[in-house]
């Protein structure tokens, strides 16, 4: 029998909150909610979650640094609600290790869609990331990416160059990277990732995301070594070789 799995929510709009509460609990997860950001606070420091919903604007503060605080003890899921919608917001909550962020008004459906796909998702993260230096420095050839800032970087002839990616293609970069070793098919990433708007990515769009990212992580992409196509099946970042 599977465990339930405990959420944490904090979001200060009583209605939102029970209406939440009442959604998540229908869909067997157990729910404990905070108000605030010192209620929050109180509560990370003593408990452990599957998964986490943020609320940005609080009264005392805002969701970020809960997002902070909860980052720097685990991998927890964190997933940001948000009366904005613009991608300064998006790319903040994303650059403090946020999962995924949805814009009020939302559909509860598409909420826990978006739930059940990060949690399936981390739940079945590929053991084949290598970090560095403890950091959070992830290297796939000659691709550096730090987390801890949202920065990636490319090594050629001996200089390290920023590479810009929008915060779309950083979030499917990042897919990949959790997932090293395993073909993610189309519908998959589709199901996993949404655009800056709070919308599903159709298929097309998805096929522009793909080429863009190659376009700028690839000594080829015509011919590319690091996001494979697996005809007939989908993409895959392979696992390093060991020596």
């Amino acid at each position: 029998m599977d465990t339930v799995k405990e959420i944490f929510l904090l979001e200060d709009d009583k209605a939102i909150a029970m209406g939440l509460v009442y959604s998540l609990e229908k869909e067997g997860y157990r729910v404990t909610h905070a108000e605030n950001v010192k209620q929050a606070m109180e509560t990370i420091a003593n408990r452990s979650f599957a998964f986490c919903i943020l609320d940005i604007n609080l009264p005392d503060g805002n969701g970020y640094e809960v997002c902070k605080a909860i980052k720097e003890n685990s991998d927890t899921p964190v997933l940001f609600l948000t009366a904005y919608d613009d991608e300064v917001n998006v790319i903040m909550g994303l650059e403090l290790g946020a999962d995924d962020y949805i814009c009020k008004p939302f559909r509860v459906r598409e909420l826990m869609a978006r739930i059940k796909a990060i949690l399936r998702r981390t739940e079945g993260k590929s053991e084949g990331v290598r970090t560095t230096d403890g950091e959070g420095i992830m290297k796939i050839q000659d691709i550096c990416i730090h987390t801890k800032d949202a920065k990636v970087f490319k090594v050629a002839n001996g200089e390290r160059k920023e590479i810009e990616l929008t915060a779309m293609e950083y979030r499917l970069l990042l897919i990949f990277i959790n997932n090293r070793g395993v073909v993610l098919s189309r519908n998959g990433l589709l199901e996993d990732i949404w655009d800056v708007s709070g919308d599903f990515v159709n298929d097309n769009t998805l096929t522009v995301y793909i080429k863009r990212l190659r376009d700028k992580i690839e000594d080829d992409p015509a011919n590319p070594q690091i996001i494979k196509t697996v005809r007939g099946l989908g993409y895959i970042l392979e696992k390093e070789e060991k020596p």
